[in-house]
């Protein structure tokens, strides 16, 4: 949610910073557009960081000996986390 929050504020600094041909006394449009830009480029960018960590997992695995049949079982849970980088 926070990606599409990033580049919706991204979407809207660039127009009112490049779009919009409005003068207001009071603010300067295209520098709030500038602002909101990068401001959406920070969110985009922890969006992905975050959804990044929340995707790695533990792998487990586990040998047991089956004392009815005498035979030995492996079990794994989890899926394998993403190679670092």
């Amino acid at each position: 949610m926070s990606i599409g929050f990033g580049i919706l504020l991204i979407a809207i600094g660039a127009v009112l910073a490049y779009a919009l041909n409005i003068t207001v006394e009071w603010i300067d449009l295209g520098l709030v557009g500038i602002i909101l830009m990068v401001a959406g480029a920070i969110v985009t960018v922890l969006g992905i960081v975050f959804a990044v960590r929340r995707r790695r997992s533990v792998m487990e695995t586990r040998s047991v000996a089956d004392p009815v049949a005498g035979e030995r079982v492996t079990r794994t849970e989890g899926s394998v986390a993403p190679p670092e980088v």
